[in-house]
């Protein structure tokens, strides 16, 4: 990992980090790192330990788990926000050592811990002398599952450097996204614009205020982006690419964007915690369509499944069987249509809802309803039935007020014109809570 920080030396000058309106050099940055290598030293935080990290994005996180990597420690980032609790977090990977850096993402507590786990793959990894990286998987489908990364292996997928950008790290720092952008961010030497929240009026506050010239984002906040017609508000127009993944995107929200941002390279990205982010090319800008692997994966597909094999992949489970087979391959449960080279996902094998024997992608269901007057936001998921094995829900976030009876009508009027019989909802649920998680995914339940 040296030759990120030589990197870093060769701009000292250039903006890595604006954070709460103060800007940060690369310059400021390789001093921060060697003062917490010291500060790690001081602590008596050895090689091979294990350190569980609890923060946000900030100059000083980023400096604090590059000082760690380099003393090769298993770094385990978590937030506030995490999709694992911290008790179930820290039985999985272990800890030696919690730091905990307070909401400014300036100060920070290192208390000792002697919570050990007995682990053959951290075991081979600190016998080796390499850093880690532990993340968990968002436990929709059960237990999250600790994901360990040799650190190096990572970071060495950036290399390469990319064209600068002055960008927001919008995927959290405990989600493989957000790792995979923020070193995209420092290893190009572009700068990294830190915010307290991820509500879309905070980042349209942000990308005015900032020049933001990429965002990357998830489909469900893109939704609420356009729904709020936020473009209106503010001046977004320095923004040049605006990448999503995560989650399936509706090709209504893809199309609305299209409008909204006609300036703008709409990018579908692809990539697992456990196997990396892949390169990827749109069909088009209005297409959901497009190409992914690039230098260090390959791809296949097995009766409508994407497999993968990666150079980037994790080292395994800490509490699973690992997911590779005997080749190699990841079998990502994605379910795929394919076009020539271009593929299109269409959704998770384990979010498909089985109505009566017939198979159904959550994703079509829920690209006619958002496009329904009123409709801001919508969620479809299945619940048991003694007769049918399952149903279908709509639950759904409304612009302005309207009777449930009403909604119902409109929703099964228009899903019968759209769709075959068995995929109308059976059920629609109004709510004014969230439909995603703190990583801005649709909560299928």
């Amino acid at each position: 990992m040296r030759w990120l920080l030589d990197r870093f030396s060769t701009e000292p000058e250039s903006v890595a980090f604006i954070h709460d309106g103060e800007k940060v050099v690369y310059g400021a940055m390789l001093s921060r790192i060697s003062s917490f290598s010291a500060l790690i030293s001081e602590h008596g935080i050895s090689t091979g330990c294990t350190v569980v990290v609890l923060a946000d994005y900030s100059p000083d996180v980023f400096c604090f788990i590059v000082a760690l990597a380099l003393n090769k420690n298993v770094v385990v980032p978590l937030t506030r926000d995490s999709v694992v609790e911290k008790d179930i977090a820290l039985s999985v990977s272990g800890c030696d050592w919690f730091v905990e850096f307070q909401d400014d993402g300036k100060k920070c507590s290192i208390v000792e811990k002697h919570l050990p786990v007995e682990n053959d793959l951290l075991v081979d990894l600190k016998a080796a002398g390499r850093p880690g990286l532990v993340l968990f998987s968002s436990g929709s489908t059960g237990l999250p599952k600790g994901i360990l990364h040799d650190f190096s292996n990572v970071v060495e997928k950036f290399r390469v450097p990319r064209s600068k950008n002055i960008a927001i790290p919008f995927l959290s720092l405990d989600h493989f996204g957000g790792i995979n952008t923020i070193l995209s961010i420092t290893s190009s030497l572009g700068t990294a614009v830190t915010v307290r929240s991820r509500l879309p009026r905070d980042i349209c506050e942000a990308v005015q205020s900032y020049g933001i010239t990429l965002l990357p984002a998830t489909p469900s906040f893109l939704t609420m982006l356009v729904a709020a017609r936020l473009h209106r508000e503010y001046d977004l127009s320095s923004i040049k690419r605006i990448t999503y993944g995560t989650e399936v995107m509706p090709q209504v929200t893809l199309s609305r964007m299209r409008d909204c941002f006609p300036n703008v390279l709409l990018q579908q990205t692809y990539g697992l915690s456990e196997v990396g982010v892949l390169g990827s090319r749109s069909r088009d800008d209005g297409s959901l369509w497009l190409k992914v692997g690039g230098d260090g994966f390959e791809t296949k597909i097995v009766n409508d499944i994407l497999f993968i094999r990666s150079k980037y992949r994790m080292l395994g489970y800490l509490n699973a069987p690992s997911g590779f087979d005997s080749d190699g391959w990841f079998d990502t449960k994605d379910c795929v249509e394919v076009d020539g080279d271009y593929i299109k996902i269409l959704g998770r094998i384990t979010d498909i809802i089985n109505v009566g024997g017939q198979k159904v992608y959550p994703t079509e269901i829920e690209n006619v309803i958002v496009d329904i007057d009123n409709v801001s936001d919508v969620v479809v998921y299945a619940e048991k039935s003694a007769l049918l094995g399952h149903i279908i829900v709509a639950k759904v976030n409304l612009l302005e007020p309207e009777t449930l009876q009403e909604l119902k009508r409109k929703i099964r009027k228009i899903c019968k014109e759209r769709l075959t019989a068995y995929k109308v909802p059976a059920k629609v649920v109004v709510s004014t809570e969230s439909l995603h998680t703190a990583r801005f995914k649709k909560v299928r339940k």
